[in-house]
């Protein structure tokens, strides 16, 4: 069952994964798709996400949030029509990562959630979604670095990020962010980084 977002929003990413289907990342509606995000946030696999416990509107409101923003991007990212991840990306020197660490030009944060249970358990569910979302983001034009920094409890995260080709970096603490539209506890993260894949000299 497809978000109701679906037909509001168009695909800015269209990528066909062998051995595993096409792959669309399309915005984030914020209203149309605030039901199947609160769902997947405040699921228990998802605790370290740090929206367990969150209401439906808080969910609507931060994802509006994002959304008024330039530098910060939420995307529903479909298999085949079916919906099964959130997927953000971030200018690393607006967000709080960027305190953390010497931030680069091209610097690109992301941060990945799987939506569905049985796709947190298909062997090699999230390494073809990964191609799918690196497809997306080194074709941006301005990327030339992905940055990944998830909590450094998640060790499941990190060894997937580590299997993408990720190379780790130092552990640090993400520091609070307390606005009005947004509150982000401190988060102790591992650092991570994926450089652009160099093309042959011809």
């Amino acid at each position: 069952m497809t978000s109701p977002a679906a037909t509001c929003r168009r695909p800015v990413h269209t990528q066909h994964v062998e051995g595993f289907g096409t792959v669309t990342i399309t915005p984030v509606d914020p209203v149309g798709d605030a039901e199947l995000i609160h769902g997947w946030v405040t699921d228990e696999r998802a605790r370290f996400w740090g929206m367990n416990g969150a209401s439906l509107e808080l969910v609507r409101e931060i994802y509006a949030d994002v959304d008024r923003r330039d530098t910060h991007h939420a995307f529903i990212a479909r298999r085949e029509g079916a919906p099964v991840a959130l997927f953000q990306t971030y200018d690393c020197a607006a967000d709080r990562v960027g305190e953390c660490y010497e931030v680069q030009p091209g610097d690109t944060g992301v941060h990945l959630l799987i939506g569905p249970a049985d796709g947190a358990v298909e062997r090699g569910f999230s390494a073809r979604l990964m191609t799918a979302f690196m497809g997306y983001v080194f074709t941006d034009g301005r990327t030339v670095r992905v940055v990944a920094e998830p909590d450094a409890r998640n060790e499941k995260a990190i060894a997937r990020l580590e299997r993408t080709g990720f190379v780790l970096g130092p552990e640090v603490e993400l520091p609070e962010i307390d606005l009005p539209e947004v509150h982000l506890p401190a988060k102790p993260a591992r650092l991570a980084f994926l450089s652009v894949p160099r093309r042959p000299r011809p």
